[in-house]
């Protein structure tokens, strides 16, 4: 009996981590607004391109944790947002995921999606602690990070991702 017990147990937990795991796979997580106030020059709101112009140089020298530059990403920033999914060569969830924000990008004007490999960008992974592909940041016009999804995403996720965004994104 206690045998019985125990295997009823086990798979009663399996099955909690299961559904835990399930309902964050894809979720999207905004960075909080202070951290996105911190990343704003004196002065300003809210981070802006223009005010990474003006900070220039002074942050040339090392790279900020929460902005990505065009070097980085090795593509231009979208006007909007940029979509930079962290892929893997074996992981079967980042193809899907590759489609799903290749198409929002195509359907919404300043939006971009960018696809980086986690084995030739180990920096990047570190500095943004990916655990598991594919994983996505979501990045503002300036190339601030305002958000992440985990795992596996779905047109939904993608696109209320989007629409947390300060600015919005009308579609084309």
């Amino acid at each position: 009996m206690e045998r019985v017990l125990l295997v009823l147990g086990v798979l009663a937990v399996a099955v909690v981590v299961g559904l835990v795991w399930r309902s964050r796979n894809g979720r999207f997580t905004p960075v909080p607004p202070s951290v996105l106030a911190a990343a704003a020059p004196a002065g300003e709101a809210e981070p802006s391109a223009a005010g990474a112009a003006r900070r220039g140089a002074a942050e040339t020298d090392g790279a900020r944790d929460d902005r990505l530059t065009t070097a980085e990403v090795g593509a231009p920033l979208g006007a909007v947002a940029t979509f930079v999914q962290l892929s893997s060569e074996v992981c079967t969830p980042c193809r899907r995921t590759h489609a799903v924000l290749t198409a929002v990008a195509d359907e919404h004007e300043g939006v971009s999606h960018v696809d980086l490999d986690v084995a030739q960008h180990l920096d990047l992974v570190r500095r943004f602690g990916v655990m598991r592909t594919p994983t996505v940041l979501l990045l503002d016009a300036s190339g601030v990070v305002v958000g992440r999804m985990s795992g596996a995403t779905d047109r939904r996720q993608a696109l209320a991702a989007l629409d947390s965004c300060r600015h919005g994104v009308a579609p084309r």
